[in-house]
């Protein structure tokens, strides 16, 4: 093993051909004489970038042409804001209204800034003694006639839990993809937004994908300021101010690895393969536990605790020391998450599952 396994929810590892042509590149890239953070946004060289990195990601996720892709700032966090500000109708907020899922941390961050802008509908809620275990089925939605949007998280980085299915509505589907994003194929047109900080299966933090419908943009709510208007940011290319430079082009280098890797159902197998062996370790163990119902478990993120909360400290560092890195649960939610995004090789989830193997014999 060249390097240790970093399991981090976020900023997570990058595949190391990704790092390796990186770093080949960093001094003189492809004879410009410049490192890509050294270049202007609006020279040929990056323009050549950022357009291929714009090519690459539309072929892998099928995007249809009346959608915009755009690379912005901000993380998700920051449309938790955008999406209600571009999406809700109407001229005043009592008159704005949409439905959100509830299903666990970053869902409920959702809601609570979207209700600065509009009224919100808690369309269902799976949290039980302020904790989510399982996402809702369709028949428990409870959706309003009178919605802009139905928004979702199909991803629970910190609980890891995971729809099994895409909700129905008759309204435009909005996702925060942050830690599913290219980790499977989707149908792209099924949804209005889809949302994503680049830190978890894209790239380094500091880049938000953002792909949208184009009739969905250009009527946000009065006040909205200009760098978080959907419309100025694809009428200008993405480069309405300095983009993130540096994590578009390494996020670029990811989407040509994909490509090389065969695509995003060649990675769904080995995703869902890694996953499998994980669960399959954790639930034929006494000593493990893993808390979502089974069909709603994450492929990227899998929280397990101990039979002993005492042993946490000990297994943290025996995984260190077997250069098992960032396994420690979210405060949160405690015991440990193992985070098995694309770039996590399943030499990876295989050297975890031998040291869970052998700590238990040890320690149980």
């Amino acid at each position: 093993m060249s390097r240790p396994y970093n399991f981090s929810a976020g900023p997570a590892m990058l595949p190391e051909a990704v790092l390796e042509r990186a770093r080949d590149e960093m001094l003189d890239w492809h004879g410009s004489g410049m490192c890509v953070a050294e270049m202007s946004h609006r020279g040929k060289e990056f323009l050549s970038i950022a357009q291929q990195a714009e090519a690459d990601l539309r072929e892998l996720l099928a995007v249809p042409d009346n959608y915009k892709v755009l690379f912005l700032q901000g993380g998700a966090s920051l449309q938790f804001a955008m999406a209600p500000m571009n999406l809700l109708r109407g001229a005043d907020k009592a008159g704005r209204k949409a439905d959100y899922l509830s299903t666990g941390s970053w869902s409920k961050k959702a809601i609570a800034e979207a209700k600065r802008f509009g009224a919100v509908n808690i369309a269902a809620s799976t949290e039980q003694d302020g904790t989510f275990t399982r996402a809702p089925a369709q028949a428990e939605l409870n959706l309003s006639a009178d919605a802009a949007y139905l928004h979702y998280t199909p991803n629970e980085t910190i609980q890891g839990v995971e729809f099994p299915y895409v909700p129905e509505a008759s309204v435009p589907l909005v996702a925060d993809m942050s830690s599913t994003i290219l980790s499977r194929p989707i149908d792209v047109s099924r949804y209005g937004v889809i949302y994503a900080g680049a830190q978890k299966n894209v790239g380094p933090a500091g880049l938000t994908i953002v792909i949208v419908r184009e009739d969905l943009i250009g009527q946000p709510i009065d006040g909205t300021p200009a760098m978080l208007d959907y419309k100025i940011h694809a009428d200008n290319d993405s480069m309405y101010n300095t983009p993130p430079t540096y994590a578009w082009y390494l996020a670029g280098l990811v989407f040509q690895w994909l490509k090389d890797l065969g695509g995003l159902g060649a990675m769904a197998e080995i995703n869902q393969r890694k996953a499998g062996k994980l669960y399959a370790a954790i639930d034929g163990s006494g000593f493990y536990a893993n808390p979502v119902q089974p069909d709603c478990r994450s492929w990227m993120n899998v929280p397990f605790t101990l039979a002993d909360a005492n042993l946490d400290a000990g297994f943290l560092a025996g995984a260190k020391a077997a250069g098992l890195l960032t396994l420690k649960g979210h405060r949160s939610v405690g015991g440990m998450r193992a985070s098995i995004y694309n770039a996590m090789p399943e030499a990876g989830v295989d050297a975890l599952i031998e040291f869970m193997a052998e700590f238990e014999r040890t320690k149980g």
